[in-house]
Order: C-alpha cells, then sequence, then structure tokens
C-alpha cells in the first residue's frame, strides 16, 4: 500500500496550529485568517499498519443495528462508522432514515458501508416482527417509564439482538418499545437529558459488546 503523509503547520500570522493530509489544496494558507503556515511535523503513516482484531473465522451475525426514522444523514453516517468499528453488523434503516446513497451519510461513515450489510425498510416495527421471528432480540435505547439503566443487569441478552435506536426528536416509536426485550438508557447527571443519537449509539454499543462478547 502506498505511502501517504500528513503536515502539522503552524500559522506565522495568527499562531493557529492545524494538520493538512498529504497534497491537500492550498494547505501552505492558514483555514483562520489565510496567512502564511510552516510544516512544524510531517509523520508517515500507512493504513496497513492500523491494528485490526478479527475473528480467525466466519460467524454467522449476531449483532446488528435498527436504526428508525433518524433525521440526520451525519448521524447516520457516524453511526454506520461506530458499528462497522465496533462490529454491528447488518444494519436496518427504516422511515426516513438516510441511507448510503445520501453524500452526506457517505462523507461521515468514511467508507464505513463498504464493509457493512445493509437495507432499507419502510415500516420498522414490520421489520422488528420478522427479526423476533427468525430468533433475535430488540433491544432499544430510549429514556422514560419502563427503561432501565444501561449499567444495569442484562443478563436477559442473549444470542441473536439487535440495537434499536429512533427519532432525535419523538424517540423510538412506541410499538417498536412494546416488542422490545430490553429497553435501556444512558444515566445522564447534567441538564441535559439525552444525548446526540450517534453517540449514544457508541456508547450503548461498546458497553453490550463488552458485556456479551462471545
Amino acid at each position: 500500500m502506498t505511502d501517504s503523509y500528513f503536515e502539522i503547520r503552524l500559522c506565522k500570522s495568527c499562531g493557529l496550529r492545524y494538520p493538512v493530509l498529504k497534497d491537500a489544496p492550498n494547505s501552505g494558507r492558514c483555514p483562520i485568517c489565510l496567512g502564511e503556515s510552516v510544516a512544524v511535523l510531517r509523520k508517515n503513516f500507512r493504513e496497513d499498519e492500523r491494528v485490526l482484531i478479527q475473528s480467525t473465522g466466519k460467524h454467522p451475525p449476531s449483532r446488528a443495528v435498527l436504526l428508525d426514522n433518524i433525521r440526520s444523514a451525519w448521524n447516520v453516517g457516524s453511526i454506520l462508522r461506530s458499528a462497522d468499528g465496533l462490529g454491528f453488523d447488518p444494519v436496518y434503516l427504516c422511515g426516513i432514515t438516510a441511507t448510503p446513497d445520501n453524500e452526506a451519510v457517505r462523507k461521515t461513515s468514511l467508507g464505513a458501508e463498504d464493509h457493512l450489510t445493509w437495507s432499507y425498510h419502510k415500516d420498522a416495527v414490520k421489520l422488528a416482527l420478522d427479526l423476533k421471528n427468525d430468533g433475535w432480540q430488540i433491544i432499544a435505547i430510549e429514556e422514560g417509564e419502563g427503561s432501565k439503566p444501561l449499567s444495569a443487569d442484562t443478563k436477559r441478552i442473549q444470542g441473536k439482538w439487535a440495537l434499536v435506536l429512533g427519532s432525535e426528536v419523538t424517540g423510538v416509536d412506541p410499538d417498536l418499545l412494546s416488542l422490545s426485550d430490553e429497553i435501556l438508557s444512558i444515566p445522564m447527571r447534567g441538564h441535559k437529558r439525552s444525548l446526540n443519537v450517534a453517540i449514544a449509539f457508541s456508547i450503548a454499543a461498546f458497553t453490550l459488546k463488552a458485556e456479551h462478547s462471545e
């Protein structure tokens, strides 16, 4: 694989320190004041040097993501990137949730969609019923009545399970909640009672993956 590099540059005018990739246009000009900058560090890197932990054999899918009516394509792309990194596959995109055909999704997923099995479904409730009939558990991330903290005992989560996230404004569809085997919420300590949906997915996915690794 071809070597590449990035530079750390320092603006002579305003003192901004910032990174630029190899061959980036106008890299010598400060992005804030457009002043002249100088390279203070250059680092070579190779993509194939990144550590990749993977299983030795091909296993059937057991960790899925179901995104229902996520308004922001940027959030969808971010979730796809996290899903790939944390080993969640397939990904079900439902309702108004944007697919990788959307440029904004691709921009934030950074190519993760090429390594995931994804599909689009108009009706998330119908999909959830089909998944349950196929032996999947439905795990919703939602606060409110009936939910329990993410840190609580989740030993009932076994086998194949799909992590469900809903609309940034209205939350998970009530009928999806009714179908859920577990409803989990992320404990909050500040004034805000919820997190950005992409951040919430990463926290929940990482926590549950660690607790229920096989």
